[in-house]
């Protein structure tokens, strides 16, 4: 089995592969809907005016999605800061830039406690560092410039952008399904919506759990580059460590508010386990079915987390530290 940069580069292109068979295959399907519907119509070109209804589809769908995306910046609650403001974090933001040979990005600090630590603009020259106070004050001077090094190893990688063009097919199939499930009676039409909403589900699982393998490869990707660029895998493992510890005493409360970055944060900001709320007067009563919603819950996560395990990463690392 290949290791290190080999390893990464054949994951990262299987999921390519992987996401263009499935977009291929839910254009196909879309179409394959409309084709019959129209053929059972008798409509004479019913393949053109299939094709035709399935592009002003999708790309209907796709212009309503990514239109009414809020910005990161909104997300994550930040406001910006300079050279006067945090002086320490600009110039150590303008060093690690430098090192990786990307534009010295805009900073801007969130006021939450949840460590979040991101890169955000899908152009290298108009990227938005964004930091946490939880994320400034819980790592020495060290751990934070290789946690930033690890955000603009992102810019450096164009990783905005390609997630962005990854995740079409994942988007698309979402925004059609969410769409189909608003339709409470839809009459002769369930012709239509019925095998649309099994596709674009479909889709959208299978599309999600591709992404997120592809997603963990380029978190991969990013860690070896910030410590190639600093010098100090052992700097990045560290500040790793400490994050987790200090994700794992975020308050659910504080965690769900953050969720929204949680796919570009250095680390998931989504809890290991579902939050128990116990029932009845005394609070003596479990959830109904609570053990199978954890079940499915750590399915969701083992299929969806764009993030590998902070203790894969920790232990790569440490090998590239032993390396070096």
């Amino acid at each position: 089995m290949p290791s290190g940069p080999t390893a990464l580069r054949i994951r990262m292109v299987a999921a390519i592969v992987g996401l263009g068979v499935v977009m291929v295959a839910f254009l196909a399907g879309v179409w394959a809907v409309f084709y019959g519907v129209l053929r059972l119509l008798d409509v004479g070109i019913a393949a053109r005016v299939a094709f035709a209804t399935t592009v002003a589809t999708l790309v209907t769908i796709g212009y309503l999605e990514y239109r009414q995306l809020e910005t990161i910046e909104r997300l994550a609650d930040a406001h910006p800061v300079d050279r006067e403001t945090a002086p320490d974090l600009y110039e150590t933001a303008t060093r690690v830039a430098a090192q990786l040979d990307v534009p010295a990005p805009t900073i801007a600090v969130s006021d939450r406690d949840a460590p979040e630590a991101l890169a955000v603009g899908l152009r290298p020259d108009a990227v938005r560092l964004v930091l946490s106070l939880g994320t400034i004050d819980a790592l020495d001077g060290d751990q934070l410039e290789a946690v930033i090094a690890h955000e603009l190893a992102h810019v450096g990688n164009r990783d905005a952008m390609v997630m962005t063009a990854a995740s079409l097919p994942v988007v698309l199939a979402d925004g059609l399904r969410s769409r189909l499930e608003r339709i409470e009676n839809p009459g002769w039409a369930a012709v239509v919506t019925v095998p649309l909403g099994f596709l674009s589900t479909a889709v959208w699982v299978v599309g999600r759990t591709i992404t997120a393998r592809f997603s963990r490869a380029r978190e991969r990707a990013a860690d070896r580059a910030a410590a190639e660029a600093t010098g100090s895998p052992a700097a990045l493992a560290s500040a790793l460590r400490r994050l987790d510890r200090e994700i794992d005493e975020t308050p659910d409360r504080d965690l769900r508010a953050a969720s929204s970055v949680s796919s570009l944060s250095v680390l998931s900001l989504e809890p290991d386990e579902p939050e128990k709320v116990m029932l009845g007067p005394e609070g003596e009563t479990e959830p109904s079915y609570w053990r199978l919603r954890k079940r499915l819950y750590r399915l969701e996560r083992y299929l969806f987390d764009t993030h590998p395990p902070t203790d894969d990463r920790i232990a790569a690392l440490a090998a590239l530290e032993r390396r070096q």
